[in-house]
């Protein structure tokens, strides 16, 4: 599944992109990160060596899933607030962790997104360390009542805080 370089230039009618297990190293390659992928709704990149996201993730207007297991990430850009449309972000076993006053998950991407789904699991982060992350309030609001309206529906819910102890 590895490809060894990406083209410089995608489709801009791409609306899904999955490219786990690629051995990308650093950071997401930048013909991804184009502006010009203005389609683009879901992003699969787990399973890389990814260890930073840089602000031009905001360059993806459209995106609603993201995907980052499995990687190296340790924080994530204000820019990620820029994402509108995010409902779900999946960052399962990375190294996302509270550093002292820092917050390595922005304030913006709880309050300005419309994110629903946060999954941390495997995380060296506690569900007590992100309850004081700015803005988390907002985001624990928005999921009760998305979650509320599946256990209405009979789905069974899991209301843990994003898969932390």
């Amino acid at each position: 599944n590895t490809m060894p370089s990406l083209p410089t230039k995608l489709p801009s009618s791409l609306k899904q992109i999955t490219l786990n297990k690629n051995g990308f190293e650093g950071g997401i390659p930048p013909s991804i990160l184009s502006s010009s992928l203005l389609s683009l709704e879901k992003l699969d990149l787990s399973s890389n060596s990814i260890n930073l996201v840089p602000k031009e993730i905001s360059n993806l207007q459209n995106l609603s899933d993201l995907k980052l297991d499995e990687n190296f990430i340790t924080a994530l850009p204000e820019d990620m607030g820029m994402l509108r449309k995010l409902k779900t972000l999946s960052l399962k076993h990375n190294q996302i962790k509270a550093s002292g006053k820092v917050q390595t998950l922005p304030s913006e991407l709880f309050t300005d997104t419309i994110l629903a789904s946060l999954d941390l699991y495997g995380n060296p982060i506690t569900s007590t360390q992100i309850n004081d992350f700015l803005g988390f309030d907002k985001f624990l609001e928005r999921r009760q009542k998305v979650k509320t309206k599946d256990l209405y529906g009979g789905a069974m819910t899991n209301l843990d805080v994003c898969g932390l102890e």
